[in-house]
């Protein structure tokens, strides 16, 4: 049975203006790589409501799972919430339990839960709340779709707390060897051996160093023994591979 498959939407003006480099998605994929999720598609979309609408309905239409980071904070370009609940037909207000975990924490800190702060109690009816153990506020889950703050720190304990709630299949192995030749040398062997394989992925990533051309060729799977058998023959075929 084929793995669970998943997308990211990172969301944010300030990822797509350079402004801030994101890391939210170099870690979701290494985490979900582990669980036997495959996230096969990842998308970034400016901080525009509609554009965040599509997004969520055109990823949760084609896969098992979305998740979202950025634009679930206390200020007025926040609208990750709304856009999200938008896109199934969804109600969205203050609601009480998310109200209640933000008034503890603030008042064990000596601040006030005003106006602004409150806005991060916003949850879409029939919604499922995501554990924040770094900064409180919570993200949630509605249908297929994981909603998830940018800040990398609370990005990833988000995702701790939904991965052991979620089915995962066979973890994603990968072995590499390296091949001090060009591309073009090598094409036509990698293409023999990957139609013999079909189901095992091959990829070839080519690098240039002190004016010498070579790939790292990366042969994941979820099959160990096919990944083994794939790496010894690239041996075979390539004396000179470490």
């Amino acid at each position: 049975m084929p793995n669970p498959t998943a997308a990211m939407l990172v969301i944010g003006d300030e990822i797509l203006s350079g402004r801030t480099r994101d890391s939210n998605m170099h870690h979701l994929a290494q985490q979900l790589t582990a669980h036997g999720i495959d996230l096969c598609e990842a998308r970034v979309v400016a901080d525009t409501h509609q554009g965040i609408v599509a997004a969520v309905q055109a990823l949760s239409a084609s896969y098992d799972h979305v998740f979202t980071s950025g634009g679930i904070g206390p200020t007025h370009d926040d609208i990750t919430a709304e856009a999200v609940a938008a896109a199934f037909d969804t109600p969205i207000s203050i609601r009480d339990d998310a109200r209640e975990l933000l008034q503890a924490h603030y008042d064990r800190s000596g601040q006030e839960l005003n106006e602004a702060r409150l806005r991060m109690a916003r949850i879409p009816d029939g919604a499922a709340l995501i554990d924040n153990p770094v900064s409180t506020a919570p993200g949630f889950t509605l249908r297929n779709v994981h909603v998830m703050a940018g800040v990398p720190s609370v990005f990833e304990a988000m995702v701790a707390s939904v991965l052991p709630t979620l089915t995962g299949g066979a973890p994603l192995l990968s072995q590499t060897i390296r091949i001090d030749r060009g591309e073009g040398e090598i094409a036509g062997p990698l293409t023999r051996l990957a139609e013999a394989h079909p189901d095992v992925s091959i990829g070839s990533y080519p690098f240039i160093r002190n004016g010498v051309y070579g790939s790292n060729i990366v042969v994941r799977g979820t099959d160990g023994p096919q990944i083994d058998a794939v790496i010894t023959e690239l041996s075979r075929l390539f004396p000179e591979s470490a």
